[in-house]
């Protein structure tokens, strides 16, 4: 085509095109803040996620970060969980299952508890659901309410106060005792305890001291609650969250529950296969609970999310079903980690800036106190709080930690040893250049 013509069919498309008639954009150019709800905007944000989150971003602009903010073990799911899943699947088993889990899982977790914690429960009892968050809130929905009260031991899980408020009540913070290793104490329990009391969350092994509170200690805190209830005739019942109950190290581990038959009736018990199994992202826990608090709670679970994935509970299974000693390798290299970073931590706190707690018998945290730290200025800036003391420490040392602020302890800061050896001495070294040396 001669270059006249093209020219003249070029600007004849541009008209064509220039003229054409558009939908208009239906995207408002300016957005007007929403009216949410004020249960929404009363909420906090996830502290965990929110240093996560700006880690990520950091380590996104090409910046190398250390973050030992993440409760997740850094190893792999066993073989046979991974395999259940495909086999599940090649099987058909992709369809919904009943809302409170399949009977093969269930069954599965009643066996487990029976022989394993010496507890028992009918697969009518428990309850599966997407993750043991999912669990601890259905509890607290189907137990409080406006006018009720939840005792929460600090330092506590980040999410349990929102968990509170969501359900419409209020809760009663106890401060525990570095010097105590963290455990409530049945003073402090006494002291705590309302009229209006309903509830007792108690993490055990806790996130995010690691705290395991013994069988003994366990059995004083049931009489403060029996004493209680015969003297008021309220009964506390008591959300014992333990996720973590199979991450221990010398201290065996005592379902609350199994205590005798006052525990067993007071207590909703959370559990699930994130901590001990790696399957954090399988979104797999389970609540157990005498029948009408377990049928409350899968009533409330059919409203919202319905059953867990059943992939993930066929993973479940494979789970329960692997020999006794399956996690003695992971459990040993999780006490190996706690042993190292205690050792660090001894020689960070050689001028008295930063404080470890005794040996946390459980879990995969280690809780530090750093208040001599927050009243010194790093670059001219005051320290002030543990937020701004692990926003500094991020800053100045490239180090992601937990701030106490969100566990309801102000001046502690979250380690995690769920990561790597490497990491960890790097971490350690970096949080001790910076209590020891940035902190003036």
């Amino acid at each position: 085509m001669a270059p006249k013509l093209l020219l003249v069919a070029a600007l004849a498309n541009a008209w064509q095109f220039n003229n054409v008639k558009r939908p208009q954009k239906l995207r408002a150019t300016t957005l007007q803040e929403p009216e949410l709800s004020p249960l929404v905007t009363s909420l906090k944000p996830s502290a965990t996620i929110e240093v996560h989150a700006l880690t990520l971003q950091m380590k996104a602009a090409g910046e190398t970060v250390v973050s030992l903010c993440v409760g997740e073990p850094d190893f792999a799911p066993q073989r046979e969980i991974l395999e259940a899943i495909g086999e599940a699947a090649m099987k058909g088993l992709t369809r919904y299952t009943e809302v409170t889990g399949t009977g093969e899982l269930r069954s599965a977790i009643a066996r487990d508890l029976k022989e394993r914690k010496h507890v028992e429960y009918d697969p009518g009892e428990i309850v599966v659901a997407n993750g043991a968050k999912q669990a601890v809130y259905e509890a607290l929905m189907a137990l409080c309410g406006p006018g009720d009260d939840v005792i929460l031991p600090a330092p506590y899980w980040v999410s349990y106060p929102s968990m509170v408020d969501m359900c419409g009540a209020s809760y009663t913070t106890v401060s525990t005792s570095i010097d105590d290793g963290f455990a409530l104490t049945p003073a402090q329990l006494q002291n705590a305890l309302k009229p209006n009391t309903k509830a007792l969350i108690l993490c055990n092994p806790s996130n995010p001291t690691g705290c395991l509170v013994s069988e003994a200690q366990q059995r004083a805190l049931l009489k403060v609650l029996d004493d209680h209830e015969a003297k008021t005739g309220k009964k506390v019942w008591v959300v014992a969250d333990e996720i973590y109950e199979q991450l221990n190290y010398g201290t065996p581990h005592v379902a609350f529950a199994a205590l005798g038959p006052s525990a067993w009736s007071r207590t909703v018990t959370i559990n699930g296969f994130s901590k001990a199994y790696a399957m954090t992202g399988f979104r797999l826990g389970y609540l157990a609970a005498p029948q009408p608090v377990a049928k409350a709670c899968a009533k409330i679970q059919g409203q919202i999310t319905s059953c867990a994935s059943s992939l993930a509970q066929a993973a479940g299974v494979a789970a329960l079903n692997l020999p006794s000693n399956a996690l003695d390798d992971d459990i040993a290299e999780f006490k190996r980690r706690r042993d190292l970073v205690l050792e660090l931590l001894e020689k960070a706190a050689r001028n008295g800036r930063v404080a470890a707690p005794p040996p946390p018998e459980g879990a995969f945290y280690v809780f530090c106190d750093v208040a001599p730290c927050l009243d010194l200025t790093v670059d001219g800036e005051r320290v002030g709080t543990s937020t701004n003391f692990c926003k500094l420490l991020l800053k100045k040392r490239k180090l992601a930690l937990v701030p106490g602020d969100a566990f309801g302890a102000p001046t502690g800061i979250r380690l995690s040893y769920a990561a790597s050896e490497e990491d960890l001495r790097t971490a350690l070294a970096a949080l001790d250049a910076f209590a020891n040396e940035d902190c003036r």
